[in-house]
């Protein structure tokens, strides 16, 4: 594991920030142009995206909202997958921290094309594994898009957006499910959920893995990841864990800085599941097919800003970003 130490002034004068006044970074933080993009996609179970069961699903329209950085050409992209509660402002915020950088955003709805507003007192809404659709779907319309390069579209994930963004480079699932062409440069997974093990789940496509998770973390704890990271470093894998001491879930937000009890909200924090057969995610501790009414499903994590955090992660992935797309 490893901890993003560098100097925050380091790292933004890395990414170009320091040497702009400060009005010139309000402006560049404004998108060229705006764009809706209805995504076609499917609602399913996770047992049927796990057999790769389409016909199974529901046909929905999921929707993404293209902020076209200031610049000419195609520019990178970077995707932006929310978590339980939705679209909240940690987006908008990541949104105008990479277009002041010349990076256009794709930011994922996965939620109200479904008509969902949050799962995160009902987790069992919909299957875990269905943004992981939404995501392969919006890679379609991207790298066919004449303002994006299609070599440099990254992914970045928030917490069930974040889980999403982990899995998603699995080699299995784009076998499975990913019909674009194309695939994305690196997966930067904040905070998400590690807790379920996969049939081939250390055999990721060959891009960088950058996961970014707050130590104190009580909804995702970080040791369910830090332990899957470290299979996945065996096999060779290219990943790293950014920590950040004190920090909860939810430590990017900008609307906070403290942690508070996310009244009813689940978590599997205490939760091993495994997939034992394709399509059947076992709870390991009852052997039984796992649900969310299992008793290893605990309620109230916190969840919550950290000024600290939130600007070194804000470093941290400007820094990633920037070796990705050799800017």
């Amino acid at each position: 594991m490893s901890r993003f130490t560098r100097p925050l002034a380091l790292a933004l004068s890395l990414a170009g920030l320091l040497a702009l006044p400060a009005q010139a970074q309000d402006n560049r933080s404004i998108a060229a142009r705006v764009e809706l993009h209805a995504i076609p996609s499917l609602t399913l179970s996770d047992a049927n995206f796990l057999t790769g069961n389409a016909e199974a699903g529901k046909a929905v329209t999921v929707t993404g909202e293209l902020r076209v950085a200031q610049g000419q050409g195609r520019l990178p992209v970077a995707v932006l997958m929310h978590g339980s509660g939705g679209i909240g402002p940690n987006i908008e915020m990541w949104a105008r921290l990479l277009n002041a950088q010349g990076i256009s955003t794709f930011a994922v709805d996965g939620f109200t094309g479904r008509g969902i507003t949050s799962t995160s007192a009902d987790q069992a809404q919909l299957g875990r594994l269905n943004f992981i659709i939404d995501l392969y779907r919006s890679l379609d319309i991207l790298a066919k898009h004449p303002r994006v390069d299609p070599a440099r579209i990254a992914l970045i994930g928030f917490s069930r957006g974040g889980q999403a963004a982990f899995y998603a480079s699995l080699a299995r699932f784009h076998q499975l499910w990913n019909r674009s062409g194309a695939e994305f440069a690196a997966y930067i997974p904040f905070y998400p959920d590690c807790a379920t093990r996969y049939i081939d789940d250390t055999r990721p496509v060959a891009k960088p893995i950058r996961l970014i998770h707050g130590e104190a973390d009580d909804y995702n704890p970080l040791r369910t990841c830090a332990a899957q990271a470290e299979r996945l470093k065996a096999a060779g894998v290219d990943i790293t864990v950014t920590t950040y001491p004190g920090a909860h879930h939810g430590f990017d937000t900008p609307l906070s800085n403290a942690p508070v009890v996310a009244t009813n909200s689940q978590t599997v924090r205490d939760c091993s599941i495994e997939e034992r057969a394709p399509g059947q995610l076992i709870n390991a501790e009852t052997g039984a097919v796992f649900t969310y009414r299992d008793a290893c499903v605990k309620l109230n994590p916190q969840v919550g800003g950290q000024p600290e955090g939130r600007a070194a992660s804000q470093a941290r992935v400007l820094e990633i970003l920037a070796e990705v797309f050799k800017k």
